[in-house]
């Protein structure tokens, strides 16, 4: 698979009756297809899991939502331990660029999600955004923040 510009983690691939490959995934708790996108997905979910100390247990992969009636699909939410989503990422191959098109899929969900923070990735690279529905605008983060960081914010 493509080297990415995340940190390298262990992962148990296999091939399937198909000679198709498929990775386990940690949050789902079971092997999936192994496509570009899905080794962009595990690696950010290790990453945020490993490095950032966002639990495993408050992730949600490909939650489903639904907008203008139609049924779609979130790459990964993050909840807090009240219960609300926190940050949607929103995984591409690394071959699709991250484009306003990409970005305006991810707003998109946010209107049912309304989380506050929205994470794009191809895994190479990586934005993430902190909206500010009351100010309506959004300000792009240079630092990636910690759970801790992120649910401490919505304590009070």
């Amino acid at each position: 698979m493509t080297k990415l510009n995340l940190p390298e983690y262990p992962y148990r691939i296999r091939t399937n009756k198909d000679g198709k490959h498929e990775i386990h995934d940690p949050v789902r708790k079971k092997f999936v297809r192994l496509t570009p996108e899905e080794w962009v997905r595990q690696n950010f979910l290790n990453f945020l899991v490993s490095r950032h100390n966002y639990p495993a247990s408050l992730i949600h992969v490909e939650a489903s939502l639904t907008y203008n009636r139609l049924s779609k699909r979130s790459d990964i939410v993050v909840y807090g331990n009240h219960g609300k989503p926190l940050l949607a990422v929103e995984c591409k191959a690394p071959s699709v660029e991250i484009t306003q098109l990409v970005f305006d899929q991810l707003a998109m969900y946010n209107f049912t999600l309304k989380v506050s923070y929205l994470v794009l990735t191809n895994g190479i690279q990586h934005y993430i955004c902190q909206m500010e529905p009351a100010k309506g605008r959004y300000t792009f983060l240079e630092e990636f923040p910690d759970y801790n960081e992120l649910h401490e914010q919505f304590q009070e």
